[in-house]
């Protein structure tokens, strides 16, 4: 890490990290994200831009979203404005912006709906903060959902369990019925719709990538690790971001997860239809292209014969796949019914770890000193392993059992409480690049905290978007982009193959695990 004195506009640390902001009024007002193309709406189902008679279709919308959703009409209808959910917003806290603040981002929907399907609304709206829906009203919108990450910390704190993401997700659900898409999510799932991925990559250009990545695995470790791709008969199936492709440290973890399903004798394959775990029709609130995604997993599954389906390092994907997946694109009858239907790729590691098939030298990761950073979509969206609490549990046990030294950071901002890292729910963008480094000062705050105290140098994650996130943000606040790191890279590192070829002179410094 590079010291924080010889940084330039480096933002200021707070005290603490939940520490509230002065109130600056229309402060991220001018915070806009581009909005989609034509075809990237069309693609999607949706009007290719705003329609004449919008006005009269999103109220509809609104409507029909209350009546086929009936946790969203009492999301709309319980709050009572007590204010527990205030300070837990990090764009709020990173912002000062009061319409950041989960209750008043409710409102800015809220109100309308009050307007259009309340008694009071209808007949007294200046009683009760309902208002009429106008362009202004829809442009606000559109700035202000695209400010919420649908983290749902604020729904943690919230006395009647509010959740804050659903109604984001349904503005952005409603924005785009009426034309108004958001560039960034829209195109990348017409990407996905067409090539089975983010990146738009064909199979054979993801063929040579991956072969490409298995002539650097045996040359780090003399031994033909093989990342398969459209194997038939093989018994895993792994559905893992695409960033496990591409870029670091992504493409460490997938390293990691070779190395691991190696190592276990376990036959694998990835698949050129299916070779995407996220799923961003979650992000724009449209179960119709949430399941056209995760249909395609199940289609993979089918066709190449596999009995499990492992997902890769990927936050909001392993929310979708453990809460959704079976609802989306099930039943998965047809798979091995004595393993979880998916499981995550750290259950399967933790579980081979515990069953000592993992040779492990924990010393190759002493270099590193670490914290973990609990992604939002996990904590508090999924679960791991047999127990609860197994997704804050199982990722630190993988962490422990290859690593010497790791410490916890502040506990209000970890496990069920953990901060975004303020670029998810679609906003990992770079036109919204200055609202993603305020974001992120928060979960900022805790690491430099545990810096000071500990001497923390790395941080690890298991969600593509908090990778991606990080190594950009991280150097504004003082820390090298290689600061933050996969889960699996750290196995990676220490996992000794058979027959590999190592530097140390004593053969007992690797060891298997208990």
């Amino acid at each position: 890490m590079a010291p924080l004195d010889d940084k330039k506009d480096v933002p200021m640390f707070s005290d603490y990290p939940s520490e509230i902001p002065k109130i600056q009024c229309g402060a991220s007002l001018d915070t806009d994200t581009y909005k989609a193309y034509p075809e990237h709406n069309e693609a999607l189902g949706f009007p290719g831009e705003l329609i004449d008679n919008w006005q009269e279709v999103a109220i509809a919308k609104i409507g029909e979203l209350a009546k086929k959703n009936r946790a969203f009409q009492v999301y709309l209808d319980a709050c009572v404005k007590c204010g527990a959910c205030t300070d837990k917003c990090h764009y709020f806290l990173g912002t000062s912006d009061p319409k950041n603040m989960p209750v008043a981002r409710q409102d800015l929907l809220r109100s309308v709906y009050r307007r259009y399907y309340t008694f009071a609304g209808k007949y007294f709206p200046w009683l009760v903060g309902a208002r009429d829906l106008t362009k202004e009203v829809l442009d606000e919108w559109y700035t202000y959902y695209h400010q919420c990450s649908q983290c749902r910390r604020c729904s943690v704190a919230c006395p009647y369990g509010i959740d804050t993401a659903e109604i984001s997700m349904a503005a952005r659900e409603i924005l785009d019925t009426v034309g108004v898409g958001q560039k960034y999510c829209n195109e990348i799932i017409a990407k996905l719709k067409k090539t089975g991925n983010n990146l738009g990559l064909n199979p054979k250009a993801l063929r040579a990538t991956l072969e490409d990545l298995e002539e650097d695995l045996e040359d780090e470790t003399g031994i033909p690790v093989k990342i398969p791709l459209d194997v038939k008969g093989a018994d895993v199936l792994l559905i893992t971001p695409s960033a496990d492709f591409f870029a670091e440290p992504h493409i460490d973890g997938l390293l990691g997860y070779a190395k691991v399903f190696h190592s276990a004798g376990v036959s694998w394959t990835i698949s050129s239809y299916a070779s995407e775990a996220a799923n961003f029709g979650m992000f724009i609130g449209s179960y119709e292209n949430m399941r056209e995604v995760s249909w395609r997993i199940r289609q993979a599954a089918k066709d190449l014969g596999v009995k499990r389906i492992i997902f890769g390092e990927c936050g909001h994907a392993w929310r979708v796949g453990y809460s959704f997946l079976n609802t989306l694109a099930g039943p998965f009858d047809f798979l091995d019914q004595n393993y979880p239907i998916p499981q995550h790729i750290l259950e399967f590691t933790l579980d081979e770890i515990e069953s000592g098939n993992l040779k492990i030298d924990k010393s190759k990761n002493d270099e590193h000193i670490m914290t973990y950073h609990d992604s939002c979509n996990v904590a508090r969206g999924s679960a791991m392993g047999p127990k609860e609490g197994g997704q804050f549990d199982v990722p630190r046990a993988v962490i422990k059992a290859v690593c010497n030294n790791f410490h916890e950071m502040e506990r209000d901002s970890i496990r069920e409480n953990t901060f975004c890292c303020g670029g998810g729910g679609g906003l990992l963008t770079d036109d919204l690049m200055d609202l993603r480094i305020k974001g992120a000062k928060p979960r900022m705050t805790a690491l430099q905290q545990v810096t000071e105290d500990h001497g923390v140098n790395k941080m690890a994650a298991i969600c593509a978007i908090c990778k991606t996130q990080f190594a950009k943000v991280m150097p504004k606040y003082g820390y090298d982009m290689d600061s933050i790191m996969s889960v699996h890279q750290l196995v990676a590192n220490a996992v000794i193959l058979d027959g590999q070829e190592t530097d140390e002179a004593d053969p007992a410094a690797a060891e298997e695990t208990p």
